[in-house]
């Protein structure tokens, strides 16, 4: 079979999707049609927003699908219309069984960890929030329960101390990208081997990556300097770690929020039993004291209802109460 005989259908949403899509159609593979979310409004003004592999194919003159619901007989019968041998999956929904079982070369997917290290939604966050010094890139096959399927192949990357999510989703991005690429030409090649993740885990329980939540964004200041600098560095840019300001010695004065996207622990400073979260202000710094006699000092964040900024530029503008205290 040739790559334009392999008929391909591809689903997927966000850019970290695209880019594989665009590796597969840069390399001649036959995208035979594209899945994605519906539009949603978004925004203030509520316009309807485009996913980016919606975009993507509609630029590329690819058959899209955007299904409410992935059981549905129309779109059951419209994915198996296009007879497809191979389906791809790139940071989409969870697939029905009907779904993934209908293409004879089966249903494959691209996840951002080393599975089975954080099966779940949020596998980057969580390698940078629980501090990893590595992560990857895998290609499973599909089957009944999420992320447990027969791995087809891993990519490493260093996740660098000075690395944020954002930074880290875009070199996962870009190496996927490539592993997408050659799962495909081993599959067309007829040469493929795969792993039970049950030779992987050695008796272990897989590594969990539930989805991030407002509360998993919200910082607890009892927790040591490092583990403060680790959350703010996985939630960067995007949700972003957050705290709100109060003032300790007046209970009743309004609580205003700002989120985090920038830290630095200050290495080797003992805080004298400060209590967690007391801020203080020598000149254009921030520092806060942290659990375990650690502080850290604040780089970046972003009021409420402001632009981002660096904490210089906060504080000129800023009339925070001499007994400051972030919970």
């Amino acid at each position: 079979m040739t790559k334009k005989d392999l008929r391909i259908v591809f689903f997927g949403t966000p850019e970290f999707a695209v880019a594989s899509l665009d590796k597969l159609i840069g390399n001649g593979y036959n995208v035979v049609a594209a899945v994605t979310m519906p539009d949603k409004p978004a925004g203030r003004g509520h316009k309807m927003y485009q996913s980016p592999v919606k975009e993507y194919a509609l630029a590329h003159n690819i058959p899209l699908m955007q299904p409410e619901k992935l059981k549905n007989e129309e779109f059951l019968s419209q994915l198996q219309s296009f007879n497809a041998h191979l389906f791809i999956v790139i940071a989409f929904r969870m697939l029905p069984e009907a779904v993934w079982q209908m293409p004879p070369l089966g249903t494959f997917n691209l996840h951002a960890s080393l599975l089975p290290r954080y099966r779940g939604a949020a596998p980057i966050n969580w390698a940078v929030i629980n501090g990893d010094t590595e992560t990857g890139v895998t290609t499973f096959f599909l089957k009944h329960e999420i992320d447990t399927g027969d791995i087809i192949s891993r990519e490493r990357i260093e996740i660098l101390p000075t690395d944020n999510v954002g930074d880290v989703h875009d070199k996962l991005m870009n190496l996927g990208a490539t592993l997408t690429l050659d799962t495909v030409d081993h599959i067309i090649a007829g040469d493929l081997k795969t792993t039970p993740q049950t030779e992987l885990l050695n008796g272990e329980d897989a590594t969990p990556a539930p989805k991030i939540f407002k509360e998993t964004c919200h910082i607890d200041w009892g927790k040591t300097s490092t583990e403060i600098h680790n959350l703010v560095r996985g939630l960067s840019p995007y949700p972003a770690a957050w705290a709100e300001i109060h003032d300790s010695l007046n209970h009743e004065s309004p609580a205003p929020a700002i989120k985090i996207f920038s830290t630095q622990p200050i290495q080797g400073h003992i805080v004298n039993d400060l209590q967690p979260g007391r801020l203080s202000v020598d000149g254009n710094r921030m520092t806060v004291a942290c659990g375990g006699n650690t502080s850290i000092e604040i780089i970046e964040l972003q009021p409420a209802g402001k632009r981002r900024m660096t904490a210089s530029e906060f504080l000129r503008g800023a009339r925070l109460p001499e007994s400051a205290i972030l919970k």
